[in-house]
C-alpha cells in the first residue's frame, strides 16, 4: 500500500546508526550494560570482534549464494513441503503473507543446531561444500549465542544462565534463514520483507554489502547503516516476553535493490 512503500515511507539521507558494540572489551561489566541499554532502548544492535572468524562467514555466504544461483530445478529439490507443515526448505518469492503482501525475496530455512533436530534433507547438496560451511559456522555461532544470553541475562538482575535456561536451555532450536532477494524493476514499490518484529529469541544476522534493512525509530522509518565484518543482533518477540518487555523486539523490514 502507499502507507509503506519504500519511496514513500523512508526518511531519506539519514543513515540510523545503531549502537555497535565491541565483545572483546576486556570490562565485561561494560559489555553486559551496552547490550542491557540497547536491548532496552533499541531491540538491535552491532557486534564487532564477535570471535567468528571473517572466513567462516565469507564461506557461509559464499554457498548460499552459490545454492540461489542454480537452477530453479536444482533448488526445488529441497523446497518446503506444504503438506508436511513444517517451516524448513526453500521457498520462492511473491508468496502472500496473512494480509496478502508479497515479498520480493526467496529464502532457504534448515536447522542448524542441536543435531538431534537437523533434518539433512533440507540441506543442499550442491554447492558440495554447503554443510560444511553451515557447520562450521553453526559450532562459532553457539558461542555468540550464549555470550548474548548470558549479557541479556545479568542485564535483567538475574543470574547469568538464568535467560537461556527459560528460554529452552541446551535444547533451543537454532534455524538458519537465508534472504536472497532478486533483482527488481521497481524498488520503490516494493520490499523484500514487509515490516515486522522476529518471532525468535534472538536473531543473529550476517548482511553483505548491499543495503536493505530499515528499522522503524522515533516514527520514521530509516536505513541502517552496516559496519564491515559486523554481526546485527535483533532482539525477538520471546526474549521481549521472557523479559516482560524490559527488552524490545526490533520493528524492521528490507527493502529491494534494481540490480
Amino acid at each position: 500500500s502507499e502507507k509503506e512503500q519504500p519511496a514513500a515511507t523512508t526518511l531519506h539521507g539519514v543513515v540510523l546508526e545503531v549502537p555497535v558494540i565491541d565483545m572483546s572489551d576486556p570490562e565485561e561489566e561494560k559489555v553486559v550494560e551496552r547490550i542491557a541499554e540497547a536491548s532496552r532502548g533499541w531491540g538491535i544492535f552491532q557486534v564487532v570482534n564477535h570471535g567468528i572468524p571473517d572466513e567462516v562467514i565469507r564461506e557461509l555466504q559464499r554457498v548460499g549464494k552459490e545454492f540461489f544461483e542454480l537452477p530453479q530445478a536444482e533448488k526445488e529439490a529441497v523446497a518446503k513441503d506444504p503438506a508436511g507443515g513444517s517451516i524448513e526448505g526453500y521457498g520462492t518469492s511473491l508468496q502472500k503473507d496473512v494480509d496478502g503482501k508479497r515479498g520480493w525475496v526467496d529464502h532457504l530455512f534448515h536447522r542448524i543446531w542441536p543435531p538431534s533436530a537437523v533434518n539433512y534433507k533440507f540441506w543442499p547438496k550442491n554447492p558440495s561444500s554447503y554443510r560444511e560451511a553451515n557447520e562450521e559456522y553453526a559450532k562459532k555461532l553457539l558461542e555468540v549465542g550464549g555470550r548474548l544470553f548470558r549479557s541479556l541475562s545479568i542485564g535483567l538482575g538475574l543470574e547469568a544462565h538464568e535467560l537461556k535456561e527459560g528460554a529452552g536451555g541446551e535444547d533451543i532450536i537454532h534455524l538458519l534463514k537465508i534472504n536472497y532477494y532478486p533483482p527488481c524493476p521497481r524498488p520503490d514499490l516494493a520490499l523484500g520483507v514487509v515490516a515486522h518484529t522476529d518471532m525468535s529469541a534472538i536473531t543473529i544476522l550476517v548482511p553483505n554489502e548491499v543495503q536493505g534493512l530499515q528499522v522503524f525509530k522515533d516514527e520514521h522509518w530509516y536505513d541502517v547503516k552496516y559496519i564491515p565484518n559486523a554481526l546485527i543482533i535483533h532482539i525477538g518477540d520471546q526474549i521481549e516476553i521472557l523479559s516482560n518487555g524490559k527488552y524490545k523486539s526490533v520493528y524492521h523490514r528490507t527493502t529491494v535493490d534494481k540490480e
